[in-house]
């Protein structure tokens, strides 16, 4: 599917092709007339009076080459719920080869700044797919075209949305991508060719790890035939030297369980294990693209979870990057081991501001929040506040999970500092989170996200058409435009 937006000044008033208009809630058209013929009018006015008004969308079949797409707007509508209407102009038009669409700017009565902005970028975002390995594309275009001069996004807030949508699909691509071929060696070719966004990206291989001491880290990864890595990504927006902002995402390629095998039935899946880096990458990628002006930094650590003849063992104990010891009890929970020394390094190494880290951790905060709300755990409650506000505005919403010291004795080792799960049973996704927050070694700010039940859908949600969300990327860049920039 190819969208074109044209945005023309000086339209017909009165195309012949498919027309888009918008009306208030009650579908009132009085201020519409001046937009199609008489016996248009009078024939959608007929219809709404026999209609469900209580609906946000009409089609009417105006001819055999014409439609009229009749979208209210609801008194003091918000963003996201506009970005939701135009998720649904997609949804009903997303047919037959090619389709062109007059959208009349001049009828909008909304005083919701840059309304046709939004509406155009819940089209965008819900048009996302991904058909790279079909043989057979269907090659469809849609075209959108701007007609009117009033409610124009200017060219500033144009940037913003493609920035965000570029970012947004990137993070899809890579959570969609398979195993065989988005292993950690490509994934980290493919991070280091941002560089031409202007990026600065420092790639940390098995030997450069080795020498740091990131045990933890190349723990989960010695089974594998592939290499591991961190990757760092630093946006400099501003010309101070202030603190950045530091996003540090969880990147297992594939997770088999290692020697702790996952049950065959749904494995597949685990191509998603690393959509905590992915949001990461999606984000740096938007903030480049828009010269956001923050400082920032994104953190990623990239392996393989595989069994093989040297595969971490169950009962293994490691030394992390912090010094601290832990016991692999199950090398399942790999996660955890890969962002211990992802967090503890960024910290020391950055210094930043606050560290937000995302990761697919847990399948216990899919029973805890399902597929509505990620698991939002934090040792400070301004940035708890700051990021449930700006999920509840781009509807990427989080719900704060508790942390407690009691917790800590559910994951304390006889033989190490600690080990890596809790088998006494409960709180899985708390003394996971308990289990990171031990490698916050300087009081900074934190923040960790188990976007597990969110990063992927298989039935599709208000802005994506099923599989990889790109969670977490508008979340972030909202968090840094109201609060930070």
């Amino acid at each position: 599917m190819s969208i074109k937006i044209n945005y023309k000044n000086n339209g017909p008033k009165k195309p012949s092709n498919n027309l888009v208009l918008f009306s208030d809630d009650k579908f009132n058209l009085k201020s519409l007339k001046k937009y199609i013929s008489i016996q248009e009018f009078s024939y959608v006015q007929d219809l709404l009076k026999t209609s469900d008004l209580s609906k946000n969308l009409f089609v009417f079949e105006l001819s055999s080459k014409k439609k009229l797409v009749l979208v209210s707007i609801k008194k003091n509508i918000k963003s996201s719920d506009i970005e939701n209407l135009g998720a649904e102009f997609y949804g009903r038009i997303n047919y037959g080869k090619n389709s062109e669409y007059f959208v009349n700017v001049e009828s909008i009565l909304s005083k919701h700044e840059n309304f046709i902005g939004y509406f155009l970028h819940g089209l965008k975002l819900k048009s996302y797919e991904f058909n790279k390995y079909k043989s057979k594309k269907e090659t469809r275009l849609i075209s959108i075209n701007i007609i009117g001069n009033k409610n124009k996004p200017s060219s500033q807030n144009q940037l913003k949305f493609k920035a965000l949508e570029e970012g947004t699909f990137y993070a899809r691509d890579l959570v969609s991508e398979p195993g065989n071929i988005l292993h950690p060696d490509e994934y980290a070719k493919r991070i280091n060719s941002l560089r031409k966004f202007g990026l600065k990206v420092n790639i940390y291989d098995e030997k450069k790890l080795k020498k740091l001491g990131m045990n933890s880290l190349l723990g989960v990864g010695q089974g594998s035939v592939r290499g591991s890595y961190l990757v760092t990504m630093e946006w400099k927006g501003l010309k101070n030297n202030s603190k950045p902002l530091a996003f540090v995402g969880k990147g297992v390629c594939f997770d088999t369980g290692g020697i702790s095998l996952k049950p065959a039935k749904f494995m597949e899946d685990m191509t998603y294990d690393m959509a905590g880096s992915a949001v990461v990458v999606g984000l740096m990628k938007n903030l480049a693209l828009r010269k956001a002006k923050v400082n920032a930094v994104g953190v990623v650590g990239l392996v393989e979870n595989m069994p093989g003849g040297n595969a971490q063992r169950p009962g293994d104990i490691v030394k992390s990057y912090s010094g601290k010891t832990i016991e692999v009890l199950n090398t399942d929970a790999e996660g955890r081991l890969v962002l211990a020394d992802a967090l503890t390094f960024t910290e020391k190494k950055f210094n930043p501001k606050f560290m937000i880290d995302l990761a697919t951790l847990t399948g216990a905060i899919i029973v805890s929040l399902g597929s509505e709300y990620a698991g939002l755990f934090s040792n400070d409650d301004q940035l708890s506040k700051q990021l449930i506000e700006a999920g509840e505005k781009v509807e990427e919403k989080v719900w704060r999970m508790p942390l407690h010291k009691n917790y800590d004795k559910l994951i304390n080792s006889k033989n190490a500092d600690m080990q890596n799960i809790n088998y006494v049973g409960g709180a899985g996704s708390t003394t996971a989170a308990q289990f990171l927050q031990r490698f916050i070694l300087n009081k900074t700010p934190w923040a960790h996200l188990d976007i597990a039940g969110m990063a992927f859908s298989k039935y599709g949600g208000a802005l994506n058409s099923g599989g990889a969300t790109g969670f977490g990327v508008r979340l972030l860049n909202k968090l840094i435009e109201d609060d930070y920039e």
